[in-house]
């Protein structure tokens, strides 16, 4: 049933490939609809095997029926690769993943609010300086305990970085601990905390319902008919 939603999947990015309007689409110019080869049973299991943890069924079977990387939302799919032996994803912002800490649960909550609330609360503000040398000084200490704080590794356990919507913005999934199969999404860079993707209806978008519906999105945008400025 799993392997099933993957069906035709491959065919119709290909399909798309040869779309002359597929460039319509946001990203494409960055994957250029181009899929990695599957990987096969043998190297999935190696992945596993090497990071401690089984992969969320909807992601592990799209590595072996799809394609281990490459078109998908926004800029793309971050690949898995084996390198030197040793298995990692590759893309803008995957190193934020730590591959040994993979096996661990990923945060039921984000940093403690009584923490964010403090630091938040002491963010320097220009005007209460009279040089912006001052002011800028107070800046980059203020930002350094934002990031010290909002990008511990500890808080991203449990999860790896799968595309690059641009400006430092990511999507993670989350592959153990209770949230195991969902995509969360990555602002950070924006002073904002990472927040689970959610349909209409609140529930947690699983890794199949995030790649198939841009898909179909997908479609839909080079199929669009142009139209006269």
């Amino acid at each position: 049933m799993v392997d099933q939603q993957w069906s035709g999947v491959r065919q119709r990015v290909v399909a798309l490939r040869a779309q002359p309007s597929s460039g319509k689409v946001f990203g494409s110019l960055g994957h250029r609809w181009v899929l990695e080869d599957p990987l096969t049973d043998d190297g999935l299991a190696e992945l596993e095997a090497q990071i401690g943890v089984r992969l969320p069924d909807g992601y592990r079977s799209f590595l072996t029926r799809v394609g281990a990387g490459g078109a998908g939302p926004a800029y793309g799919l971050f690949p898995v690769r084996r390198v030197r032996g040793r298995w990692r994803w590759e893309g803008d912002g995957a190193e934020l993943a730590d591959l040994a800490m993979l096996a661990r649960p990923f945060p039921e909550h984000g940093p403690d609010p009584e923490d964010l609330d403090a630091l938040l609360a002491v963010r320097p503000e220009e005007e209460d300086f009279e040089e912006i040398e001052d002011f800028d000084d107070a800046i980059e200490a203020w930002d350094e305990r934002w990031e010290a704080l909002m990008y511990a590794p500890e808080r991203t356990a449990g999860a790896i970085v799968i595309s690059h919507l641009g400006c430092a913005q990511r999507e993670w999934l989350v592959i153990s601990g209770p949230h195991r199969g969902s995509i969360w999404s990555d602002c950070r860079a924006d002073d904002a905390d990472l927040v689970p993707l959610l349909d209409q209806d609140g529930k947690p978008v699983t890794f199949a319902r995030w790649y198939n519906d841009w898909l179909r999105e997908a479609e839909l945008t080079a199929h669009q008919p142009a139209t006269n400025a």
